[in-house]
C-alpha cells in the first residue's frame, strides 16, 4: 500500500533552516506528482510547493526564495529544503502523492517561536 513518512521537523529559532524528508513506497514514484503542504494551527491547510515528475517545480508565493523543493526517484523521497524560517512557518507539514485518490504521511511539526 501506498506510505508516505515524513521526517525532519522540530524547533527552530527564527532565520534558521529544517530541512524535511519523505520517504515514499506503494506506488511508482518516478511517475508521480508530489507536494508539501502546511497546516497552521486554527488555519485551514495550504499548498506549501510540488514538484512533477518532469521536475516542473511550483513554491508559494510566501515561500518563494527561502523553500526548495526536490525529489531523488533513486530514494523514492521528496524533500523541503526551508530557509529564513520565521513564527510564521510554524506548522505541521505533510507530504503528498497526487494519485488519484490523493495520499497523505502522518505530518511533521515545524516551529519557529516568536
Amino acid at each position: 500500500q501506498v506510505q508516505l513518512m515524513e521526517s525532519g521537523g522540530g524547533l527552530v529559532q527564527p532565520g534558521g533552516s529544517l530541512r524535511l524528508s519523505c520517504a515514499a513506497s506503494g506506488f511508482i514514484f518516478s511517475k508521480s506528482t508530489m507536494a508539501w503542504y502546511c497546516q497552521a494551527p486554527g488555519k485551514e491547510g495550504e499548498l506549501v510547493a510540488s514538484i512533477t515528475s518532469s521536475g516542473i517545480i511550483y513554491h508559494t508565493n510566501s515561500v518563494k526564495g527561502r523553500f526548495t523543493i526536490s525529489r531523488d526517484n533513486a530514494r523514492n523521497s521528496v524533500y523541503l529544503q526551508m530557509d529564513s524560517l520565521g513564527p510564521e512557518d510554524t506548522a505541521v507539514y505533510y507530504c503528498s502523492a497526487r494519485l488519484f485518490p490523493q495520499y497523505w504521511g502522518q505530518g511533521t511539526q515545524v516551529t519557529v517561536p516568536s
